[in-house]
C-alpha cells in the first residue's frame, strides 16, 4: 500500500536521477540503490505503521470504553492530521519534494552508497510530508481502494500540483473541522 501510493510523488526526482546518473559505471546498480534507499524508508515506515496499528488495536480491545467508542480514535487520527497539515514542519518537507531538482543539486554524489543515501534522505522529506495522511489510510481502512486512490491522489498533488501549498492547508482546515463531527456523530465515518 505504501509504496503504490509513494510511487506518484516519486517519479520526479526518478527521471532526474535516471539523467544525471546516465554516465556513471554500473549505472544499472546505482539506480537499484537510489530506489532502494526511497524505498527502505517506505519499507520501514510500513512496518512501525503497522506495529502502531496493532497497538491502538490492542489497547481498544483492553479498554472496554475505548472498544465501545472507535469513533474516538478516527476523530484523533483526523485531529493529528490536520494539525501536522498545517504546521511549519508539513510545509519544510513539502518544499523539499516540490523541487527535487534542487535537492539533486544538493546532495548528488557518484557511486552506489551515494545513491543509496540520496534515495533514503529523499525519502525521508516524502514521509515527513505524508505520514500524517498515512495514518488517515489505517483509520479508514487499508483494504479501502477508494479511500487509497483519494489519499495517493491528494499526496501528489500536495506535491506536485500548481496549487499544492493551498490544498495542504484546506486538508488541514478540513481534518480538524470532521475531526469533533466524528467524534460526536459517529455516523458521519464512512467506514
Amino acid at each position: 500500500m505504501v509504496a503504490a501510493m509513494m510511487l506518484p510523488s516519486a517519479v520526479p526526482l526518478l527521471r532526474l536521477f535516471t539523467e544525471v546518473s546516465a554516465a556513471q559505471a554500473g549505472r544499472g546498480r546505482v539506480l537499484a540503490c537510489f530506489a532502494g534507499g526511497y524505498l527502505a524508508v517506505w519499507v520501514l515506515f510500513g512496518g512501525a505503521a503497522l506495529v502502531f496499528d496493532d497497538v491502538v488495536h490492542r489497547l481498544t480491545h483492553a479498554i472496554g470504553w475505548l472498544g465501545a467508542h472507535p469513533e474516538v480514535v478516527a476523530a484523533a487520527t483526523l485531529g493529528l492530521a490536520g494539525a501536522f497539515q498545517l504546521s511549519t514542519l508539513k510545509d519544510r518537507c513539502l518544499t523539499a519534494c516540490r523541487h527535487p531538482a534542487a535537492y539533486l543539486l544538493r546532495h548528488y554524489r557518484r557511486g552506489p552508497g551515494a545513491a543509496f543515501r540520496l534515495g533514503w534522505g529523499h525519502g525521508l522529506w516524502c514521509l515527513g510530508c505524508c505520514w500524517a495522511l498515512m495514518l488517515v489510510m489505517f483509520a479508514v481502512g487499508v483494504a479501502d481502494l477508494g479511500w487509497m486512490a483519494a489519499l495517493t491522489a491528494l499526496m501528489a498533488y500536495e506535491k506536485i500540483g500548481r496549487h499544492g501549498p493551498a490544498v495542504a492547508t484546506a486538508t488541514g482546515i478540513l481534518a480538524l473541522a470532521v475531526a469533533p463531527l466524528v467524534a460526536a456523530q459517529p455516523t458521519w465515518i464512512p467506514w
